[in-house]
């Protein structure tokens, strides 16, 4: 059993709103002192889903994120947790990557690995929140689909899964070479042993780079980017208090509704 499990780095979603800053001229998030980046906490839940398969029937379980040096720390998280191997995808061509960008990068590299059964994303960053990349992933390697997965059990010789829908839950039978993006339904990751920060520490993880996999120029990059951001701000949140008075509760209830309706509530 093969299963490669996607992944991003992020910014932790749990830093306080005091220290969360913007590069207004850059349009990017300035990474708050003494907060390391994370693992995104859906792709987290993927890992996790991905050992319990292992622990079920065996296998392999091979870590994919594009990055730089930095994402090593990621990358080790993952494997200290049970994952099996690592690689980063970097090089300059992939820089300001979109969706699609990004989605064709990571196909790229999974056919390069060649053989696997299972590919395992996040249903989405919890940065951007986007939610794309799965699905364009699928498209790129024409593999079926199946999003917001809650849980997979594997027999003879196919995924059954179920999927979450706003009024209950649907259930599939798939083949191996599926994508699945996991949902937060799943159930909190397990933490990293102890055993597995040490034996993560001596990994070596390989990156490779866009000559390797073969990626093509102008499929990646700042240059094939089918979006522009134009401005990134932090929304302001003003609130005002005005205190509606009557001598009686007929006329502040009067007065409420006069107000209610000037301001555009009624």
């Amino acid at each position: 059993m093969n299963i490669i499990v996607c992944v991003k780095q992020i910014q932790d979603p749990e830093i306080p709103v005091s220290k969360f800053r913007l590069d207004a001229d850059g349009k990017k998030v300035i990474p708050p002192e003494g907060i390391p980046p994370v693992i995104n906490p859906y792709d987290e839940q993927a890992v996790e889903l991905a050992l319990r398969i292992k622990e079920q029937h065996g296998g392999q379980i091979t870590i994919l994120t594009i990055g730089d040096d930095s994402t090593t720390r990621m990358v080790k998280h993952a494997l200290a947790m049970g994952a099996d191997e690592g690689i980063i995808l970097i090089d300059k061509a992939f820089d300001g990557s979109d969706s699609f960008g990004k989605a064709y990068i990571l196909s790229q590299a999974i056919r390069k690995i060649g053989a696997y059964d299972l590919i395992l994303c996040g249903r989405q960053a919890a940065d951007w929140d986007e939610g794309m990349v799965g699905t364009i992933l699928a498209e790129n390697l024409e593999l079926p689909l199946i999003t917001l997965v809650e849980s997979v059990e594997f027999n003879d010789g196919r995924w059954r899964v179920k999927r979450v829908i706003l009024d209950g839950h649907q259930i599939f039978d798939v083949p191996p070479q599926v994508v699945l993006t996991i949902s937060h339904e799943l159930g909190p990751p397990r933490l990293p042993s102890g055993w597995g920060i040490i034996t993560a520490s001596k990994k070596k993880i390989p990156a490779w780079d866009a000559r390797f996999i073969q990626a093509e120029p102008a499929r990646c990059g700042a240059g094939a980017s089918r979006k522009k951001l134009v401005k990134l701000v932090i929304p302001k949140r003003e609130r005002q208090c005005e205190m509606i008075e009557g001598d009686k509760p007929e006329e502040a209830a009067g007065r409420l509704a006069k107000k209610m309706r000037e301001v555009g509530v009624l």
